[in-house]
């Protein structure tokens, strides 16, 4: 490019929406020939596709780092800044975002551009107002034009992600951030585009076409869109306000905050710009002065540029690495820090072999040339430095060119459609390598093949990338419930799987467990109430269909539920759908039938009610028979009213009572009496009267189940089948439920009651009389007591415990201790309190 004395040079500087990429394609398209460098290959795709359309596609190249369309005696040519070919001279050139000179990245290529970057009719660069100093003070000779924005900006506060409006761009800063957004716009709004840099062109054409054609309302994207993509969109919605710049997690500055908002109302459409609420107010709230600057396009002037001498020495490889560390002597420019070619570049000069093969100037420049391979991967200098060695090994022995057979080897590996979103954006990141390496003709033998092989294959993985992001982000199942909840999909079909999956126009809206639809788990809430309202108007057939077979089912469909923490309840095919409420006794609880069945006709509801009610009865007498006889017994106005009074305490007690609470209605038993509660399976024990056979694993779960149903309270743990002592510290069963369980609390243990009485049996018979004696403690052992268990056992059970000449314990019978009777705990409301009241009177 060549810069004649009479050519212009122009600085269009301006705000986002003033028309400046657009002035610049007319003006140079009025020429015979030009070039306009972009910051992105996106918008240079873009741009070309619009020049084409002017001028042909036999006129017209697009050259990127890694995508060359070069069509013979083409004269019209659109590039990233680094890819302008500094050979060719055009009549226009154009630098657009020049501003992005101050990047600390990739600055120095602007800065370069800015000042040597020449057509020989006419320049311009193209920028925000903040570039206007550094136009000053760099190219005096320079015109500066400033265009008004064709429309208005206007701050739109904080809105929820459920909230944004249609037609909306949410910008986050990092991959992560984008795909996570795109999850949730999913869920809430039925699907959203995804744009990114590192996306190919072919995967970002597709998904900008996925927002353009309607088919989604909405795109995340990085901030690679505040660089001119021109897309439909009426509101920019930021996720974040800052952002990590290679070195650190810092705000965004004002200009880039305008930059992005920007994107927002093109041409003649106003536009807003606001935050998505995520949960971190104070890293996604704009400032007062912010948002003042934003909406009136005010922003702090650059106070300089990065830079980075472009005039190289070449007589040796420690020569070039301190060309390129000179100073500018321009108080607006500074030195750019260390790009990743001039990292490379430096951990390569280390190795002898480098400085054996580089040691003329082609050589050098051909180092040079390799080490500005991009870093597609984002390895970092050290990973990247080992295939450019690589590279430069093969590049400079034998024929000068990379092997066939290693670059098809690569590509091969690389030929893999499976995988997640991550893995093929990982292989699309590596065939770009490869495809800019094909656009190198002194590197390869055969560059059009290679050319054809890597562009094929970025193709493929592309076509499958945007693939894979359509499945994710767009929820073809959320725009069939909002045609279901708007009414206009009445034919829609409705499926209910074998394992309960229900399904509308072949789109899995959630499970039906038994009779309680449960939405996906993953569901947001604008989603769920979608979900609930589809369910509510699609379901009842099947729900009265389920409640027919209940009502009709053996009672081997049926099972109690009774999980520790929650409230007892029944149970048809594995499907909770009842719970036990407090009934006339505790024997005797009420089945209220789930909420779930409340949608159903009342005669439905009250078969399914009825057919609970009666496994239940018949489960209860068959799990816990003693107790039903305890109850007859109770029932019986021919029982004497000692034997109906202790029925009545034993039954409140789940079939066990301590005996000192009854032992007035104990001693007035009759000996018939006592046989008559023998015959119904009750024991009189020395601390306890109770029935063993409830003491029975599946009976205790009962017990516990029906006990916690009288008194509305949550199921307790039942103890582990077998356990013979529980460890008191562990608090579950505890208090009154303890005792339900079937065991006696003894210091920090607790002991089964029948197992006390066995150590009751032994005791006696061991003793004569109420002299010493010595107990075997194997019983004891046996079942876990320790020491001081044992003792408060043999206190409890009357015995005083002393030491013998040996000092082995010995004990002494000295007779039981009655305290006084404790008053039972009981319903009020129970018809057996007035029982009780009678047998003790």
């Amino acid at each position: 490019m060549r810069f004649d004395h009479g050519a212009s040079l122009t600085a269009v500087l301006g705000p986002t929406n003033t028309g400046k990429t657009h002035l610049a394609v007319e003006r140079m398209c009025g020429h015979a020939s030009g070039m306009i460098g972009f910051p992105l290959r996106l918008l240079a795709r873009e741009v070309y596709e619009r020049v084409v359309a002017i001028k042909g596609r036999n006129q017209v190249a697009l050259i990127t780092g890694e995508e060359k369309i070069l069509p013979e005696g083409a004269r019209y040519f659109l590039c990233t800044a680094e890819s302008m070919p500094t050979d060719r001279e055009v009549a226009f050139v154009a630098l657009d975002e020049g501003q992005m000179g101050a990047d600390r990245e990739r600055g120095h290529v602007f800065t370069n551009r800015i000042l040597s970057a020449r057509g020989f009719a006419e320049t311009m660069i193209l920028g925000s107002e903040t570039l206007r100093p550094m136009i000053r003070a760099l190219l005096p000779d320079a015109e500066i034009i400033t265009r008004p924005r064709f429309s208005t900006l206007s701050y739109s506060g904080s809105k929820k992600l459920s909230r944004l409006p249609r037609r909306a761009a949410i910008v986050a800063f990092s991959a992560e951030e984008v795909y996570a957004l795109a999850e949730m716009l999913r869920r809430h709004r039925g699907g959203a585009a995804v744009v990114m840099g590192s996306l190919s062109p072919r995967t970002r054409n597709a998904q900008v076409a996925l927002y353009q054609s309607g088919e989604v309302d909405y795109l995340v994207a990085t901030d690679a869109i505040g660089m001119g993509l021109n897309l439909d969109v009426s509101h920019v919605a930021f996720a974040g306000l800052s952002k990590f710049d290679g070195k650190r997690h810092r705000r965004l500055t004002i200009s880039e905050m305008a930059q992005i908002a920007g994107r927002a109302g093109r041409h003649q459409r106003d536009g807003t710009f606001g935050t998505v609420q995520l949960g971190t107010e104070s890293e996604t709230l704009f400032e007062p002065a912010e948002i003042e600057a934003v909406e009136g396009h005010d922003f702090d002037p650059l106070a300089h540029l990065e830079w980075r001498n472009a005039r190289l020495e070449w007589r040796s490889v420690p020569a070039l690495i301190a060309s390129l560390e000179l100073y500018p002597d321009a108080e607006a420019l500074r030195r750019a820090a260390p790009a990743i070619d001039v990292q490379v570049l430096k951990r390569l000069s280390a190795e002898d072999w480098i400085g054996d093969r580089a040691n003329t100037p082609s050589s050098i420049r051909r180092l040079w040339d390799i080490c500005g391979l991009p870093d597609y991967r984002k390895t970092g200098a050290e990973a990247h430095a080992r295939i450019v060695a690589r590279m430069y090994r093969h590049l400079s022995e034998g024929s000068g060119h990379l092997p066939t057979d290693w670059i098809a080897r690569e590509i091969a590996q690389l030929d893999n459609l499976q995988g997640d979103i991550g893995q093929l954006g990982d292989r699309i990141a590596a065939a770009r390598t490869w495809t800019y390496i094909a656009h190198r003709p002194d590197w390869l033998a055969d560059t059009g093949e290679w050319r054809d092989r890597t562009r094929a294959l970025e193709d493929r993985l592309s076509d499958a990338l945007h693939e894979r992001l359509t499945s994710r982000f767009v929820d073809r199942r959320t725009s069939v419930l909002l045609r279901d909840l708007g009414g206009r999909a009445a034919d829609l079909v409705t499926h209910v799987d074998d394992d309960g999956t229900v399904a509308v126009e072949g789109e899995a809206i959630g499970r039906l467990d038994g009779f309680r639809f449960k939405v996906d788990a993953t569901a947001r809430l604008a989603e769920k109430k979608m979900l609930l309202a589809a369910a509510e108007r699609r379901l009842p057939k099947e729900l009265h269909r389920r409640a027919r077979s209940l009502a009709e089912d053996g009672n081997d469909a049926f099972a109690l539920c009774a999980r520790p923490g929650s409230r007892p309840g029944v149970a048809w095919r594995g499907h909770r759908v009842a719970r036990l409420v407090r009934g006339r006794d505790m024997l005797s609880p009420k089945v209220e039938i789930d909420r779930s069945l409340d949608t159903l006709p009342p005669d439905t509801r009250k078969a399914v009610a009825g057919r609970l009610h009666g496994w239940l009865a018949s489960e209860t007498e068959q799990r816990l028979k003693p107790l039903a006889r305890l109850v007859a017994l109770a029932g019986d106005k021919a029982q004497p009213p000692a034997v109906r009074g202790l029925a009545v305490r034993l039954i409140d007690g789940a079939g066990i009572v301590e005996r000192r609470e009854v032992d007035d209605l104990v001693a007035a038993l009759s000996v018939e009496g006592r046989r008559t509660l023998s015959r119904a399976g009750v024991r009189f024990g020395a601390l306890d009267l109770f029935a063993p056979q409830v003491l029975k694993p599946e009976s205790t779960r009962w017990r516990l189940a029906l006990w916690a149903a009288s008194r509305g309270q949550p199921m307790t743990s039942s103890p582990a089948a077998g356990a013979a002592t529980l460890d008191v510290r562990a608090r579950e069963p505890a208090g009154p439920a303890l005792k339900v369980s079937g065991f006696r609390e003894l210091g920090d243990q607790a002991v089964r009651i029948d197992l006390i009485e066995r150590v009751a049996e032994a005791a006696h018979s061991a003793r004569e009389g109420r002299r010493p004696f010595l107990l075997d403690h194997s019983l004891a052992v046996s079942i876990g007591c320790r020491p001081h268990t044992l003792s408060r056992m043999m206190t409890a059970l009357g015995f005083r415990e002393q030491t013998d000449d040996h000092g082995a314990p010995a004990y002494i019978w000295r007779g039981p201790r009655r305290s006084g009777r404790q008053k039972p705990q009981r319903p009020s409301s129970s018809p057996f309190a007035v029982l009780a009241g009678l047998g003790t009177g």
